[in-house]
């Protein structure tokens, strides 16, 4: 089920049930080796399954329940696994796996009862390409994982070791990888072996590597290949006939870009890398020349401010010259102080801006996370500063009003007395006079109206 691409291979797809693999055509022949592994395993799910697998084994690996290749293998495999079978909540992670040959993998324990070695690390979903560098010398295997976080390729950790580990003199490697009722996506973007030899020996030269037949069968391959190359630069050179020079030679820009174009259409990944730093470079930069701005516009205001406040205190002094006249001097001192202490910070945050600046300009890798931590620490202080700076000045212009203009809430007036002694008993006496009389009636009323039964 693997997907070949052009820079990379899907080994599975985010479906059920899918295996897929990938393998070296020709036998490693080196004692000692390295693999540099870079994967990528992504999902959609909190849970994926069922992992991915790096082999080295005496023959090719074949379709089959580990991970997608075949079981009872002749070498040792380094298993990336998901899922947690066992239940010990020890997933994802990485085991270590030998076999002679006749070993069954334990599935249902996830491999604890066979591994040599194993680390736990989440794989899953990560930023940036997991990277595994897989060293064997002197009978000694080594594992270590970059965990994907960093775009850092050499910043590894150690996860396992396998000393007095025999493997096969010469092998195959290989990738696979497989999916469950769970499914992940399992990509491959590059997988370099390296050989290893002790201090002191020679390596052997790659003529006496390579057969004469396969040496033969490479030239007629490069010179067709050069042969291709030679017309595809006559067939330009007829269309553009105002192009000069040879047809070997780039003498003219556009041609080099048409035959540039033609060899590698595609943009490469160092090439998207310098654009994606030199991107974010110039948007950091924007971003720090527009702080600039507002900075001298706040510097500005804040001189208003001032001058404001010195006139309105020089104003109350000449109006009130006896003891309002000590309070502005203590005032005038007072605010002197307080613009002083805000032009410092207003400096101190210039000065910080321009170290970032030389930061940004003078940084080798201006888009690593450092830089980007370092810019984003940066701005926050000139926030807090700025936020520092309003509230100085709003207490300013608050302290500095006088007591007398100060807003206070009016004093009532007396409350009117609308009713004398007099006037309340005559009311009382007249009230009880109505009562008396109203009662009377009703019981006038109340009298006659007897005498009909």
């Amino acid at each position: 089920d693997a997907i070949p691409s052009a820079d990379q291979i899907r080994v599975t797809t985010s479906l059920k049930s899918q295996r897929g693999s990938v393998w070296t055509k020709t036998k490693s022949i080196f004692e000692y080796w390295e693999a540099k592994v870079t994967f990528r395993v992504t999902g959609r799910g909190r849970i994926g399954a069922d992992g991915l697998a790096i082999w080295f084994t005496e023959e090719q690996g074949l379709e089959g329940p580990v991970f997608g290749a075949a079981d009872k293998w002749n070498g040792v495999g380094i298993f990336f696994d998901s899922f947690d079978n066992d239940g010990k909540k020890n997933n994802p992670g990485v085991i270590v796996v030998g076999n002679n040959g006749k070993l069954l993998y334990d599935h249902q324990n996830d491999g604890s009862t066979q591994a040599l070695a194993s680390c736990q690390r989440d794989f899953r979903n990560k930023p940036y390409p997991v990277q595994v560098k897989i060293t064997y010398y002197q009978k000694t295997l080594t594992v270590l994982i970059n965990n994907g976080f960093t775009p850092d390729k050499e910043d590894y950790e150690f996860c396992a070791e396998v000393k007095d580990m025999e493997l096969p003199s010469q092998g195959y490697f290989g990738i696979s990888a497989a999916t469950g009722g769970l499914a992940d996506d399992h990509d491959v973007l590059s997988f370099l072996t390296f050989q290893l030899t002790e201090p002191g020996k020679g390596v052997q030269t790659p003529d006496a590597e390579i057969p004469q037949k396969d040496k033969e069968k490479y030239q007629e391959e490069f010179e067709q290949f050069q042969q291709e190359l030679d017309k595809k630069k006559e067939e330009f050179q007829k269309e553009h006939p105002d192009v000069q020079g040879q047809p070997g030679n780039c003498t003219v820009r556009t041609a080099c870009a048409f035959l540039l174009a033609a060899d590698d259409p595609y943009e490469t990944v160092s090439d998207r890398e310098l654009r994606q730093i030199f991107e974010g470079q110039n948007r950091i930069h924007l971003e720090i020349k527009q702080l600039n701005r507002q900075l001298d516009m706040i510097l500005d205001e804040q001189r208003r401010y001032v001058s404001a406040v010195t006139d309105e205190i020089a104003k109350r002094g000449a109006d009130i010259p006896g003891q309002q006249g000590q309070v502005s001097q203590q005032e005038i001192e007072t605010v002197v102080k307080t613009q002083e202490e805000v032009l410092r910070q207003v400096n101190e945050i210039r000065n910080s801006m321009a170290d970032t600046l030389k930061l940004i300009s003078g940084a080798q890798h201006p888009g690593s996370a450092v830089g980007v931590y370092e810019t984003t620490q940066h701005f926050n202080d000139i926030k807090e500063h700025l936020h520092v700076v309003k509230r100085d000045i709003e207490h300013l212009v608050q302290r500095n009003m006088p007591s007398s203009e100060k807003s206070k809430c009016p004093d009532l007036p007396p409350f009117p007395s609308c009713l004398s002694t007099v006037h309340f008993f005559i009311f009382v006496a007249v009230q009880t006079v109505l009562f008396i009389g109203y009662i009377m009636y009703r019981s006038q009323q109340e009298a006659a109206a007897k005498k009909f039964f």
